[in-house]
């Protein structure tokens, strides 16, 4: 009886698992559609591209999927056991609670090291080759298009105007070019009647040869010559090459763009984590070191030196006090001087040390956080089971809107933990797992409520009273 129990627990848990991680992955797909599409559209980019950068991005849907998709499939699955009384009829036979449920956190912790691996290894580089592919994306200009009357200024020195452009040709019909290769104060006119435009290199160079036209430009001075001058041309044919290298879309290499904390592996993360600490530590030594070289004496006391002249207003420092004024101001002004050296220098190690101590506290917070979202999936099963088991219910609206509830909660104590670690009020460790610490207390005492039955004993409070009304009495 128990496998059969088994085998019922762990076929209901596949449907709505793996039901809810489409829709939800649908749903921030979209999300992710509606607010990037408009940036990628008008560019030219081959659709194939556009899949790809889609995929790349599918690797933080799926962080966030998954651990909602066990929360919600534990629901609805030891929802249906109670609502069919299946779970009262279990109970009276005297199986227990952790043997129906053992299966399933077998099953939770399966995908916990599956998200671990995905956390540390495939997440880091789908978003380092998402960040690439962007910078890419938006460093693409759009194509190269010439509308009549209107004047096409996206390519760098040069703004054209054509004022016909004979469909389903590359003929151009009376041009206009303004030539600034030399600077806005020395633009050359070109006018031609008509030219032809000749693409090249997969549309990275374009050819423009020009008919009957002429060119006005204006001259520098010269050694024969001290006064602007002025040239007009005319020819029959001109011929202009253009680089369009900013508007052909164009792939960086992998290792071209520098890793964030986010496009980091872990051993690459813990590396530079050690070195930003070792960088660090140094800094506070050069800092001991210099502050120590500053501030010691450099001229030993001369004892053979004859006795100071008592000053007329002595000094208020015992260290000075026998000293007249031209003496105090030899000793005092070269004082000061290391004083302000060490000063500076005590600020600047400062600032440094703190943008470097920065910097630390948000790879730590990486770090654990790629283990807290995955031990996630764990977590929200040790709730989801008793939690499913207490509702009595596995409708489709109590489920969502107490899924939603749960990981809203956690999702943004995570967030707010995120935040105040790298800000230094929490310890990165602490900021990371407080989410999972408070899931998890709350996971305990539901698995109480549900082991001692407490749904169907009076609530504490009666208790209480009447456990205090007893002690009048």
């Amino acid at each position: 009886m128990l496998r059969r129990l088994h085998w019922i627990v762990l076929r209901r848990l596949p449907g709505p698992f793996f039901g809810w991680l489409g829709t939800l992955m649908f749903l921030l797909l979209m999300q992710f559609l509606i607010r990037w599409l408009p940036e990628i559209a008008g560019k030219g980019i081959p659709v194939s591209v556009i899949v790809e950068l889609i995929a790349y991005n599918l690797a933080y849907m799926v962080v966030l999927a998954v651990p909602m998709s066990v929360l919600l499939a534990a629901l609805m699955a030891f929802g249906e056991l109670a609502e069919s009384q299946y779970y009262t009829v279990i109970k009276s036979t005297g199986i227990s609670f952790g043997q129906i449920v053992w299966p399933a956190l077998v099953v939770a912790a399966l995908l916990m090291g599956g998200m671990l691996y995905f956390n540390n290894v495939m997440l880091p580089e789908a978003n380092h080759r998402a960040r690439q592919l962007w910078s890419d994306i938006r460093g693409k200009r759009p194509g190269f298009e010439l509308r009549p009357g209107i004047f096409y200024e996206d390519m760098e020195d040069y703004s054209i105007l054509v004022q016909d452009r004979p469909p389903g040709t590359n003929k151009l019909i009376d041009v206009t070019i303004y030539d600034y290769t030399q600077g806005r104060d020395r633009q050359a006119v070109i006018k031609a009647e008509r030219g032809v435009i000749e693409s090249s290199a997969g549309g990275a160079r374009l050819t423009l040869t020009l008919r009957n036209g002429e060119m006005h430009r204006p001259l520098p001075p010269d050694a024969n010559n001290q006064s602007e001058r002025y040239e007009r041309l005319t020819f029959d044919r001109h011929r202009i090459r253009f680089t369009l290298s900013n508007v052909v879309f164009r792939r960086s290499e992998s290792e071209e763009t520098a890793r964030s904390t986010r496009t980091m592996r872990t051993p690459r993360l813990l590396d530079t984590l050690d070195s930003l600490k070792t960088e660090r530590d140094a800094r506070y030594q050069t800092l001991y070191e210099r502050t120590q070289d500053e501030l010691s004496p450099s001229v030993a006391a001369d004892t053979s030196a004859p006795a100071p002249v008592a000053p007329a207003h002595p000094s208020s420092y015992l260290a000075l006090a026998d000293l007249d004024a031209d003496a105090r101001r030899s000793v005092v002004s070269p004082a000061v001087q290391r004083a302000r050296s060490a000063q500076s220098a005590i600020q600047n190690i400062r600032r440094d040390t703190e943008w470097q101590t920065r910097r630390i506290r948000s790879y730590q917070v990486e770090f654990y956080k790629k283990f807290s979202i995955a031990l996630a999936c764990l977590i929200f099963m040790v709730v989801g089971a008793p939690l499913g088991l207490a509702l009595r219910r596995g409708g489709l609206a109590t489920i969502g809107a107490v899924a939603l509830g749960i990981f809203m909660l956690y999702w943004i104590t995570l967030v707010q933990g995120e935040k105040l670690s790298e800000r230094g009020f929490f310890p990165p460790w602490l900021g990371m797992w407080i989410a999972n610490l408070l899931m998890s207390g709350a996971g305990l005492w539901l698995i109480l409520y549900v082991v001692l039955d407490l749904g169907a004993t009076p609530p504490l409070r009666r208790r209480l009273w009447e456990w205090l009304r007893s002690l009048r009495s």
